[in-house]
């Protein structure tokens, strides 16, 4: 089986968290036999902002990491998708890419003579923030959207975009997420996450730097965006700014901390309920104790109280941390239960098992169309 992917990159994960989850899963394809080849441009602004800020060496780290992973890097102008898309069985396309690309794409997959199975793939806000964009997209070819949650889902059914749907949520990538060993605890709390625009600047307020600072907690923060008022906020809190790290050191970085946070983006708690997005499951899987900022779980994922503790205001959030940090069986407690959850329903290989069966789903529904045609 060959599948072929168009993203926007899986060798950098500058501000790019969609990279975390695709890993995870060509990796997983990969180990079962499968080719995988992902596309992505030469001039992803993820890539080039990395590059502008630590140089060329991250690149090179990711292919020590990731030796298995193929990645073609290409120039629009001279892409040749019949070499691409040659003898493909599954093709994912993904919602950051050029919409005109997206059209050549499904163009493609219309006179194919031996067509694959054509998905386009949804992992953003952006349905329900900047749908006049989405909305732009050609999937008249497509088979169909996998959506990273069901509200994403029911707007692409409901707004007519495509005719069928799934859920596909995002998940931990377990051969890089697990528990680690401690070599030695370098403070109470951390926090992995990109300021970013303003669609949480007042909820990393109240939920992070404000209760750290009351409790006088020894806390780091990882990420990018990080405007020179939110890195004095974080001085004026006691909060050390490390920068940049890459994904896959994250569960070394976890393992020398006794608790972190989940503060989601605005529009996930807002218009997207069901969303947690990819850092929860990363947490988790590394086996840390996890308090987030308010989400709705409609999708009833995880168990909330006991995969992970729910702070609905400031204050919550401190008497949170400080009860976790006060009581260890009950912070062991409950890590073990969030990453049993993982385990038992949230890896990549639990992804890999739901798009294998929607592309067998697919892949005959399109041969009893071609039968009956």
């Amino acid at each position: 089986m060959r599948v072929v992917t168009f993203y926007h990159s899986l060798v950098s994960d500058w501000n790019n968290g969609n990279a975390h989850f695709l890993r995870g899963v060509a990796a997983e394809l990969i180990a079962r036999g499968i080719d995988v080849t992902n596309y992505e441009s030469r001039d992803a602004w993820s890539v080039q902002n990395l590059i502008a800020e630590q140089g060329e060496k991250p690149l090179e780290d990711f292919h020590k990491a990731y030796p298995s992973l193929n990645c073609v890097r290409y120039d629009a102008n001279t892409l040749d998708l019949e070499e691409a898309l040659s003898e493909a069985d599954l093709v994912l396309v993904h919602e950051w890419n050029d919409p005109e690309l997206v059209y050549l794409i499904g163009q493609h997959r219309s006179f194919a003579a031996d067509p694959y199975v054509l998905l386009f793939h949804d992992t953003h806000h952006g349905a329900v923030t900047d749908w006049q964009r989405l909305a732009a997209y050609d999937l008249t070819s497509y088979d169909g959207v996998l959506a990273f949650g069901a509200v994403i889902r029911d707007l692409y059914l409901r707004k007519g975009w495509t005719g069928r749907a799934w859920t596909w949520h995002e998940a931990a990538d377990t051969r890089v997420f697990h528990p680690l060993p401690s070599a030695g605890r370098e403070g109470d709390l951390v926090w992995i996450g990109n300021w970013g625009d303003e669609e949480r600047a007042a909820e990393l307020h109240e939920f992070l730097l404000e209760p750290v600072q009351r409790l006088g907690l020894k806390a780091r923060v990882y990420g990018v965006r990080y405007p020179e008022e939110a890195l004095a906020a974080l001085e004026r809190a006691g909060i050390e700014y490390a920068g940049w790290l890459p994904n896959y050191q994250v569960p070394a970085v976890l393992a020398r901390f006794r608790l972190t946070i989940h503060v989601p983006r605005r529009p996930y708690v807002e218009r997207l309920p069901g969303i947690p997005t990819i850092r929860p499951f990363e947490a988790l899987a590394c086996g840390i104790p996890l308090v987030c900022s308010p989400w709705r779980d409609t999708e009833r994922l995880f168990t909330t109280g006991q995969d992970f503790l729910v702070a609905n205001d400031g204050d919550e959030m401190q008497r949170h941390l400080q009860a976790l940090l006060e009581d260890e069986p009950r912070a062991r407690e409950l890590a073990q239960h969030g990453l049993k959850t993982v385990r038992a329903r949230h890896s990549c290989a639990h992804r890999v098992n739901e798009l294998l069966s929607i592309y067998s789903e697919t892949a005959n529904v399109e041969r009893e169309l071609a039968l009956m045609a």
